[in-house]
Order: structure tokens, then sequence, then C-alpha cells
């Protein structure tokens, strides 16, 4: 198992994902996400997101839109993403990786500590409200200094053993996997032109 950054052509698999497991998809663009990927069948397995708000300090990332495939939930991989997601914001100079989400617990695991919505940055306290009034009304603010991340143990180890007692792994990419209808062998996606 590994993660590695998305691929162009994996956006509609990101947004029917996205789409599905009721996620974030504000400003959606493939290449700020991350890929969990099954290194011997090649399925994936999770993905996630670091988004970069530009500002007058010159920016604050948010990790936003964690997703793991139902048969690889508690193997380690959203955390790994997140592992993933975290050294991207401090190989790219940030110190702070903030995230606006009802999942608090999940991330406090890393280091996240909840922090007081007076303490976020200004687009942060709108990006907040927004999605309190759609996709997510519990969220809370929360964040971390990139140089306090953690990774449990138990989670590093899952990770390794991710595969194990899997069934069915599909590696093959589908038509559908492009936004093709095999069925009808147009485009699932039809912009009307």
């Amino acid at each position: 198992m590994y993660v590695r950054d998305a691929k162009n052509r994996e956006e509609v698999w990101l947004l029917d994902h996205i789409e599905s497991m009721g996620l974030d998809e504000t400003a959606f663009r493939s290449r700020d996400y991350v890929v969990a990927v099954d290194e011997e069948t090649g399925e994936k397995a999770g993905f996630g997101r670091i988004r970069v708000h530009k500002d007058d300090t010159g920016g604050v990332c948010e990790l936003t839109s964690i997703g793991v495939l139902e048969g690889w939930r508690g193997q380690g991989v959203g955390a790994h993403v997140v592992e993933r997601l975290v050294e991207y914001a401090s190989d790219e100079g940030f110190d702070t990786v903030y995230s606006l989400t009802g999942e608090g617990a999940y991330l406090a695991q890393f280091g996240f500590q909840r922090i007081g919505e007076s303490d976020l940055p200004p687009v942060l306290r709108e990006r907040l409200e927004a999605k309190r009034e759609g996709i997510d009304p519990d969220a809370v603010p929360l964040a971390i200094d990139v140089a306090e991340f953690r990774m449990p143990d138990r989670l590093r180890e899952a990770f390794k053993r991710a595969p194990e007692g899997r069934e069915d792994a599909d590696d093959e990419e589908a038509a559908e996997d492009f936004g093709i209808d095999p069925d009808s062998a147009t485009y699932k996606y039809d912009t009307g032109r």
C-alpha cells in the first residue's frame, strides 16, 4: 500500500466517491488530491486533499475531503492519506494545517487540536460557516503544527498489512473511471455540447 499524487484521469473517480461519501468538493482540482493504492493490485483505497487558500499573509492550508472506500476502512488508509497531506503542507512551507470537520476525534489521534473560531484565519472562518450551512453542520475548527504530527503505531502497522484478507480486488481501470457509460458508449457527464 502506498499514497501518491492523484492523476488527472482520476478526476471522475474522485468526484464519484466524493459525492457518494458526502464530502466537500468545493473548488475541486484533482491535482490537490492524493490517492492510496494497493501496490499489488493497483486498487484505489482512499483519497484526501490539501486546499491552499490565498490571503493577505500568503495563504493557509486546509486538510479536507478525506475518504476511504468501505472495504478498506479500519486498515490505516485514511491515516496515511492524512500523513502524506501534512508532509506536503510542510514541504510547501506551511507551519500549520487546519481542518474544518465534524470528525475531530479522528484527527485528534494525530495531534490535531480544536481551536477557537476567532483563532482561524478570516478565509477559513468564512469556509467554516459555509461548511456548517452545507455538508457538515457539526464542523469545528482544528489545527496542528506540522512538526507535532504523529502517526499512531497501530495505524502504521495496519497500513503495512492493509491488503490482507481483502477479497475481489479489482485493479483494472474501467470505462466508468473515465466518465464513460459502457452500456451506451456516451459520456457519463455530458456537457450538452
